[in-house]
């Protein structure tokens, strides 16, 4: 199991982490940072160092080697200077690549989000022009495109800028579709706002981290529909909707093909269209230096070293400022979580209270990591469940209880959690000191779990019955005519009906109900010792709800399995559940037997949550019940 040294706790009034701290953590794009930084420097200050004159030439010193006295990167068949040559061309080809970029990303740009925004015949004309340009090969156009104007470096720039529009273009275009018809977008147009604030505050910085043109349909999300239907102006909903959204791809679109522009700019100058002597540039130099690159092989690998930093220092800093401008990136969210949940080395783990029992969860504390912080989500949790038995845990959102759940196998995504410390026991084994594999492989067989939202656990690619047979697959080795057997037992099981049949249908063919039988089956697939079911009938209907519930209760008591059933409803509890533990800010305020707890709770926010329990025929007076022990709550916190 991976692990980590735990995190200092956060302390008040510490700041969030910063974009520069964001920017300077990622290894990669701190070197490119610095590389790029220090490449721009030196061009920077090319007038004022003592250099020679870059135009100058010296037949006499002709192709010196490097580290040559007077000339530390040598001469080449002029005699000229290679590095004072170096650093100036080097400003005029990164001067004339960012100003291609610009160039294509600010045309290129206003087409995609006009585009993509507008719809209709507007969008279909100019994304028809855009697609004549792309079907000519972009490098033929520029040399077309130089040829018709002549040889020359701002020939050369307005080449490469026009054949990169439609790259900016489309991005950008499909980009904005996706974002046009956001809730967001929609309630910015019922405030009144434009199209062009619409799109410079709202679609903007949601686009902003957007690299690849395959996030397409911003055009017609929710908010840019509810934005619409607030009374917005197209103008308004442009700049307050779609281009804050768009934003985040322009930018980092430019980011990333700077040094493609650069390389095209190189191109074109290696064959004579762009830089004329005695200007130089990258491209001149390397295609001076071709003819001598067997007797003097430094005069052209000088400047092809160079172009390989600046792209490779453009490529990793604009990977940088990607994790810079998506807030999910911050917190992990889109971060690759690894197999298991991280575990702090310094971690107490104590001894089972419970040896009676199948799940033991002793002093658990899991958080999250934020910057160099550490943020408690759950803290000293200890619960035990028995065979057979089913503990309700319950609380309101936020309280901690499915982060608990998701720590008893280490399924919490790590980044950004952590587990810090306490300790999770199934039968006598500890699994947060299991290796990585044999906690991998717990999974399923020994404890299972039945998620809120079946339409989103359940995979939506592949037939109902196929997803059974990959979690019996997963822990049994059986043939697939077994394996498929099997799986139809048990769809029949949960009461999926005519299940032969329906195990060729896809989740979308299913009803909520349905799919959340689905999801049953894959938990009871390999005959589980303890299944967590996590507020398993939220998204269902009071029908639906009372059917699932039945069917978890009979299956548990005839198969003898625990059951750890998170709800935020002692409705549910009190018919369900053997025993409760009431959550409450990441930690338990009260356990015990159901009956015992409501019919004598003894923590207020317990007294609370029964409280919040209609019953049939109290009418007002229910409203005075809860009235009345708010009231008390908040003399009690006075």
């Amino acid at each position: 199991m991976s692990t980590l040294a735990a995190a200092p706790a956060p302390q008040a009034g510490s700041a969030r982490i910063t974009s520069w701290r964001l920017l300077v953590n990622n290894r990669l794009a701190t070197a490119g940072l610095v590389l790029l930084g220090t490449i721009l420097l030196l061009t920077a200050l090319a007038p004022i160092l003592p250099l020679p004159d870059p135009n100058a030439t010296a037949p006499a010193d002709r192709l010196k080697p490097v580290l040559t006295a007077g000339h530390l990167l040598g001469t080449d068949q002029l005699g000229r200077d290679i590095l004072s040559r170096l650093l100036w061309g080097t400003r005029v080809s990164v001067a004339v690549g960012f100003a291609a970029t610009f160039i294509a990303a600010g045309i290129g740009s206003a087409i995609g989000i006009v585009a993509g925004y507008a719809g209709g015949r507007i969008d279909n004309a100019m994304m028809r022009g855009i697609d004549m340009l792309m079907a000519f090969p972009y490098i033929l156009l520029a040399l077309a495109i130089v040829a018709a104007l002549g040889p020359g470096l701002m020939n050369a720039l307005y080449a490469i800028a026009l054949v990169n529009i439609p790259f900016f273009a489309r991005n950008v275009r499909g980009v904005t579709l996706g974002y046009a018809h956001r809730e967001f977008v929609d309630a910015a147009r019922l405030s009144g706002k434009g199209h062009l604030s619409i799109i410079l505050t709202e679609v903007l910085p949601n686009v902003m981290p957007v690299i690849v043109i395959t996030t397409l349909g911003y055009a017609h999300r929710e908010f840019v529909d509810a934005a619409r239907l607030s009374g917005k102006g197209n103008l308004s909903i442009i700049l307050t909707e779609v281009l804050p959204n768009v934003m985040p791809v322009i930018v980092i679109t430019m980011s990333t093909t700077a040094g493609w522009m650069i390389l095209e700019t190189a191109g074109l100058s290696f064959l004579g269209l762009g830089a004329q002597p005695p200007q130089a540039d990258l491209g001149s130099m390397l295609g001076e230096g071709r003819a001598q690159l067997f007797t003097a092989p430094h005069v052209s690998i000088v400047p092809g070293v160079m172009i390989f930093l600046i792209v490779i220092s453009l490529n990793v800093l604009g990977d940088g400022i990607r994790d810079v401008l998506d807030p999910r990136l911050r917190s992990g969210a889109l971060a690759r979580p690894g197999p298991v949940t991280e575990v702090a080395r310094d971690r107490t783990a104590p001894a089972s209270t419970a040896d009676d029992a199948v799940l033991v969860i002793e002093k658990l504390e899991t958080g999250f990591r934020q910057g160099g912080e550490f943020i408690p989500a759950v803290r000293g949790v200890s619960l035990h469940v028995k065979a057979g038995e089913c503990l309700g845990l319950i609380g309101e959102s936020g309280s901690g209880k499915s982060v608990t759940a998701l720590s008893v196998m280490g399924l919490v995504a790590s980044p950004p959690g952590v587990i810090r410390n306490g300790a999770v026991y199934v039968g006598n084994e500890d699994v947060l000191s299991m290796p990585e594999t044999r906690l991998i492989a717990k999974r399923g067989s020994r404890v299972a779990y039945v998620f809120q939202d079946p339409l989103t656990t359940l995979h939506p690619m592949v037939a109902i019955g196929r997803q059974v047979e990959e979690s019996i697959a997963a822990h049994q080795s059986i043939s697939a005519a077994d394996c498929r057997k099997k799986a139809i037992e048990l769809l029949e099981k949960v009461g999926i009906p005519d299940a032969r049949a329906r195990s060729v249908h896809y989740p979308h063919q299913l009803s909520g109900g349905q799919r959340q039988r689905v999801g049953i089956a894959m938990a009871l697939a390999n005959d589980p010792e303890i299944i967590i079911a996590d507020e398993p009938t939220t998204a269902l209907d009071v029908t639906v709800q009372a059917r699932i519930l039945e069917l978890l209760r009979d299956l548990q008591r005839e198969r003898g399995m625990a059951l750890l059933f998170i709800t935020h409803d002692f409705g549910i509890v009190s018919e369900f559940c053997d025993r409760v533990a009431v959550m409450k800010d990441g930690e338990i305020v009260e356990t015990g037997e159901t009956r015992q707890v409501l019919a004598d709770p003894q923590h207020a926010y317990t007294k609370r949550l029964i409280a919040c329990v209609p019953e049939l025929g109290t009418g007002a007076r229910f409203l005075d019940r809860v009235a009345t022990l708010f009231a008390e709550d908040k003399k009690e916190v006075a």
